[in-house]
């Protein structure tokens, strides 16, 4: 199975309602896609989403490292070697990692397909189906409890929270959610590196004393920080997760090693794919840490990936795969099926996708 040929589109959906964080305020996703053909007529998806508050990359950026130096190493290549395609995308760029997330999606799709299993199974099939959280943007209090109650009604028993924005209303908004939500629904809360290390214990240990009952905090402080992360680790009474300190599995290494959290959130785009990610998972193993498997918002051939890991791997206890169902529509032919906070793997061989509709070619 040799490539032949690999084009680049684009999305655009809409969310249901504004995703609103410390760091942005998104409307609808706009993501590029990676279409690697093949000659026995194979093709394989990737996706990247433009999240330059967050990674640093945009739609130029990433469409800039593939079309110059990630396709053109690509083309005329063999799948069966594929250590050396891993190896390929990762090395033929400095950084952009979301652009090689999006090729090495794509490339374990065909790999799944050349050998025909889903790549869950290539990388372990621990399970078949996930639960998700969703998402609560930060917004005013009662608009707030608004949209848990919504988000509860239509299944969801897990919220992440977000906050930050203004830290000073941060305890309001999580006593409203949790008014709202109750005592048996999960609460999680990001607070985007909004907060620096003092402030973050002063604000968490405050909401747990008030009862809020928080699962853990993700990314209280900046991501730089390792020492804030760790005095907020050792000092809180909230778990804390790592995911802006956390891109590359060197990056995990040193969390893992200076125990600076008591989790890691491992995203496709941020450790540039699945080659990678399995990378921190093997360590995060080894040191006995947990993990969640994140997503930013991208639409379902991304998440899609992501799932096929999660489900591979027992490692990750906690799922936040939430970016297909803030869509209002899903473009995405196959892959796996998004029933609301239930995600069921495709037994498809590869990834399952078929297709996207409303793709715009870019070439």
């Amino acid at each position: 199975m040799k490539i032949t040929e690999i084009r680049l589109g684009s999305i655009s959906v809409p969310l249901r309602v504004p995703f609103k964080t410390a760091l942005r305020t998104v409307t609808s996703v706009e993501d590029i896609i990676l279409e690697i053909h093949t000659d026995t007529g194979a093709v394989g998806y990737g996706e990247a989403p433009p999240t330059g508050a967050v990674t640093g990359h945009t739609t130029g950026a990433i469409v800039g490292a593939l079309k110059d130096h990630i396709i053109p190493n690509l083309l005329g290549k063999d799948i069966d070697a594929f250590e050396d395609l891993m190896q390929l995308v990762q090395s033929c760029v400095h950084g952009n990692s979301s652009a090689k997330a999006a090729a090495d999606m794509a490339l374990w799709d065909l790999y799944g397909q050349l050998y025909k299993l889903p790549v869950y199974k290539l990388l372990g099939g621990a399970r078949k189906q996930l639960v998700t959280d969703i998402t609560i943007s930060v917004n005013e209090p009662e608009e707030m409890a608004r949209d848990a109650g919504t988000a509860i009604a239509r299944g969801y028993d897990c919220l992440k929270v977000k906050v930050g924005a203004d830290p000073t209303l941060d305890v309001a908004r999580l006593r409203a959610v949790r008014e709202v939500a109750g005592a048996d629904i999960r609460l999680r809360i990001d607070a985007n590196q909004a907060w620096e290390p003092k402030q973050a214990v002063r604000i968490l240990n405050e909401m747990q004393e008030q009862g809020l009952k928080l699962e853990f905090v993700e990314q209280p402080v900046k991501a730089h920080d390792i020492e804030g992360l760790k005095y907020v680790t050792e000092h809180s009474f909230v778990p804390v997760l790592a995911d802006e300190s956390v891109f590359s599995p060197r990056d995990a290494m040193r969390v893992l090693e200076q125990r600076a959290a008591d989790l890691i959130n491992i995203k496709l785009m941020k450790c540039g794919g699945i080659y990678n990610a399995l990378k921190i998972v093997a360590a995060a193993e080894i040191y006995g840490v947990e993990c969640m498997i994140g997503c930013m918002l991208e639409a379902k051939i991304s998440v899609n990936a992501a799932v096929e890991l999660a489900c591979a791997k027992k490692v990750f206890t906690r799922i936040d795969l939430d970016g297909p169902v803030l869509c209002s529509e899903d473009p995405i032919l196959g892959g796996a099926r998004f029933e609301e906070k239930f995600i069921t793997v495709s037994d498809e061989a590869g990834m399952g996708i078929r297709g996207v509709e409303g793709l715009r070619y870019l070439d």
